[in-house]
């Protein structure tokens, strides 16, 4: 069994000492179960009429999770202290879903039922389908509808979306199931609306993966089957984009679930966190560049020169957490193998990708400063190889984002002291301005 750090104990909480204005102040030091560690300044300001000033939060915890864990300088990433190679290795997205959501692995009892759960819940209410049938522009963005919709379901469904806490938590089960299933259907109906297409609905006898591939891809009276390597390795990508820790979309849905919204208006919200070409839309901007560097006449090889020259950046490479390499991405990378030889494409996007893939692993300039290809690269790798236009990108990462936020939304409502998300700021504006009545030009 691969090492586990979570399986290790607390160490005894200490105090940290900050010195202001000629007062001293001790503040618990707050030691996770891994070993990372904090100094809890709750009442910071209260005592000290202090506040931090930490833009972006990177040195700030928002709260204490069992969810997941990240050791971005060993590369290591652990979905309820399970190392993702296990899971990636062994598991599904619902069954890694179930874990992410409930905290344990399920029983063979509990996986059918949550299974069948989920499956009786892919259609939309007939009521909804107006929506892709004259309901938004046929330019609208896919990340657009899917925010949109998700937070109409609590219309469509108001026995789970009540913004009662106790309420909801109650039907907390069938909205979790609801939102699983559901997300992938207004995804594949989107791109259908998008194009032109009829709208294909779920089948019954199919799983997660393969039946949202049917539905993306499936015409009237010719149904779409997929290779079993591309509906793994789409699984696989829902899979390892589960949960993340405290990022953008994620610290959203909690800020948003803090007020005591409901589970659809919290996780419609990350949607719209998720949509920035900074967070969700980062495998979006590696095939831009790899079309890019393909449109300049380059074979790719330019475009690494100008990366180690100074001159580019290149989309996909590198991690903002992950110090010595991205786990995910060396887990993709098979998969995006089995995938161009099942397409066998002759793209030459997915040419050049491949290229730059194969440099930044032997080149020493790429190596010593960690720029190895991240989940990113690969997952925009794939998910071109199997025709998903680049504008679905984004929606695809929600999908898969979808168990973490569900997870996160209920460490939030569970907590019966839990406080509104609320931060300070260092006000730098005018002072000693004053009212003055509008005077003629």
């Amino acid at each position: 069994m691969a090492e586990n750090p979570l399986n290790t104990k607390s160490e005894a909480d200490g105090f940290a000492t900050l010195s202001v204005e000629g007062k001293s102040y001790d503040f618990p030091v707050i030691r996770g179960v891994a070993g990372d560690k904090a100094f809890d300044i709750k009442d910071l300001r209260a005592r000290t009429g202090y506040v931090t000033l930490d833009e972006g939060f990177g040195n700030t915890a928002s709260c204490e999770s069992k969810i997941t864990y990240i050791d971005g300088e060993r590369g290591k990433l652990f979905y309820r202290g399970i190392p993702i190679e296990q899971l990636a290795e062994n598991s599904t997205f619902i069954e890694t879903a179930y874990l992410v959501i409930y905290g344990h692995l399920p029983s063979r009892r509990q996986m059918s039922d949550f299974s069948q759960r989920v499956l009786r819940n892919a259609y939309l209410h007939e009521s909804m389908m107006h929506f892709f049938d004259g309901g938004f522009p046929f330019s609208s963005h896919p990340m657009a509808i899917l925010s949109a919709l998700l937070n109409s379901l609590g219309c469509y469904y108001p026995n789970m979306a009540t913004n009662e806490r106790e309420h909801d938590l109650e039907h907390f089960d069938d909205a979790a199931a609801l939102l699983l299933s559901k997300v992938r259907t207004i995804v594949a109906m989107s791109y259908r609306m998008k194009n032109g297409l009829p709208l294909i609905y779920p089948k019954r006898d199919l799983g997660y993966s393969q039946n949202f591939l049917h539905m993306m891809f499936s015409e009237p009276y010719h149904e779409y089957y997929p290779h079993d390597d591309i509906t793994k390795a789409l699984d696989l990508i829902l899979l390892l984009h589960a949960d993340h820790e405290q990022n953008c979309s994620t610290s959203t849905v909690r800020m948003v679930a803090s007020s005591g919204a409901n589970l659809f208006a919290s996780v419609s919200a990350g949607v719209c966190a998720l949509w920035g070409p900074l967070h969700g839309g980062a495998n979006t901007q590696v095939i831009k560049m790899l079309e890019e560097i393909h449109r300049s006449g380059d074979d790719g090889t330019k475009a690494i020169e100008a990366a180690k020259s100074g001159k580019r950046r290149l989309m996909g490479f590198g991690h903002r957490i992950y110090k010595t390499y991205d786990p995910r991405s060396v887990i993709l990378k098979e998969a995006a193998k089995r995938v161009l030889r099942v397409v066998k494409s002759d793209d030459p996007i997915l040419d050049i990708a491949q290229r730059l893939a194969d440099k930044a692993r032997d080149d020493d300039y790429f190596i010593e400063r960690n720029l190895y290809p991240n989940v990113d690269f690969y997952s925009g790798i794939i998910m071109k190889a199997i025709g998903m236009p680049t504008d679905m990108f984004t929606a695809m990462f929600a999908i898969g984002r979808m168990p973490g936020w569900i997870a996160h939304w209920k460490e939030v409502a569970e907590r019966v002291k839990g406080r509104i998300t609320r931060p300070r700021q260092i006000y730098q504006g005018e002072m000693g301005a004053s009212y003055t009545p509008p005077f003629d030009d």
